[in-house]
């Protein structure tokens, strides 16, 4: 870039009008604060300084840790280009209005950003990195996360055991990939900007999915196996998942344990939102809960086996696929009720809350140490 300066040649002889000077002659001009974006000519450089005519503001320096900041931006830029820069001081030692060029770039990103997220648009970002949560993106030099979770299917790692190194592994071949995805957060204070690639359909899966109906039953095939459920090919394609509550009336704790990748399994679609299939196995098997509606009531004694602890309490079943929830409160603390109640052993409780139809029941464990007024 030249280094012909073009501020005013009498600079040292004339007294240089000051910014209010130039604010007072602009009576509708809106003083301008700390942090605003403005628009420049630049008109100068001398060494590491950069002259910025900022009318009707004055004249603005770049300079310091500023100018260090865009030193490769300013190798392109000459005399008489206009650019965007962002106040970071209204009045220097040298009575200049201090700018920053990188500053007032990364909040033009940052408004891009919100602007994308509200669009919801498809964007291409660049995968540089992965960790154990996620892939590490770059969008225009801001740095991104896109959680695993978000990922589509067949990006989803699907290490059977659960083992983080090998997921880590997996994640780590997306690296060096471009992706299409939107944003789905945006924090630019806390530099927060996170990605999803759920939800960005091609024309192709759009034309797929619409062949597709709520209630419709498909033939499946296991894809994949993960701690939050089953992958089902619906077609070639086209993936489906199958939520672990999905999967059986029963309480499944291991979907490994019911099924195999290659499986062939019907299922029966329950939503399709977002481009996405959701499937369920269950429903295609008698509800256990039918089978207790004449069976059970409110107030009765029954046995039930502790499947399952929880944060609100215990889980017990009286009948295959039925389970009901023994709450905390019932005991002094998480200690005494593990204490009382075992996992894999049978005691009697009393049916405080049965609504079969709800799939509801509530148990309280009557314990034999206690007597019964």
């Amino acid at each position: 870039m030249t280094t012909e300066i073009s501020t005013p040649a009498k600079e040292k002889e004339e007294k240089k009008p000051t910014l209010m000077d130039n604010l007072f002659k602009t009576a509708t001009f809106n003083v301008p604060k700390v942090d605003d974006l403005v628009e420049g000519t630049i008109v100068g450089q001398r060494g590491m300084v950069v002259y910025v005519d900022v009318a009707p503001l004055g004249t603005g320096l770049i300079y310091g840790r500023e100018f260090m900041n865009v030193q490769d931006t300013m190798k392109v830029l000459k005399i008489g280009d206009k650019i965007t820069v962002k106040i970071t001081e209204l009045k220097n030692e040298q009575d200049y209005l201090s700018l920053s060029l990188k500053d007032a770039n990364q909040e033009i990103i940052w408004r891009e950003v919100e602007k994308y997220q509200k669009d919801k648009a498809p964007l291409e970002i660049k995968v540089t990195d992965a960790n154990k949560g996620g892939l590490i993106i770059d969008f225009k030099g801001i740095p991104g996360f896109l959680p695993t979770s978000q990922l589509k299917p067949e990006h989803y790692p699907r290490i059977e055991d659960g083992d983080q190194a090998k997921i880590l592994e997996k994640l780590k071949e997306l690296v060096g990939n471009t992706l299409i995805a939107t944003i789905i957060t945006v924090d630019s204070k806390e530099d927060k900007l996170i990605f999803s690639e759920k939800g960005i359909q091609t024309e192709e899966a759009k034309e797929m999915i619409s062949k597709y109906n709520v209630g419709d039953i498909i033939d499946g095939e296991v894809t994949g196996i993960v701690d939050f459920g089953v992958f089902l090919k619906v077609e070639e394609g086209l993936e489906g998942l199958v939520h672990i509550s999905e999967l059986d009336w029963a309480l499944v704790e291991d979907p490994k344990k019911l099924f195999s990748v290659g499986d062939k399994v019907k299922a029966k679609i329950i939503t399709i939102k977002d481009g996405k299939i959701s499937l369920s196995i269950k429903t295609l098997k008698p509800s256990p809960w039918d089978g207790i509606k004449d069976k059970h009531k409110q107030g009765d004694i029954v046995k039930g086996i502790i499947i399952k602890f929880n944060k609100h309490g215990a889980l017990a079943s009286i009948e295959e696929g039925v389970a009901g929830l023994v709450h905390i409160s019932e005991f002094e603390s998480e200690g005494q009720m593990k204490e009382k109640l075992e996992l894999g052993k049978a005691y009697d409780f009393q049916i405080t809350v049965f609504e079969p139809n709800e799939q509801k029941l509530t148990l309280r464990y009557l314990d034999p140490n206690k007597k019964t007024a």
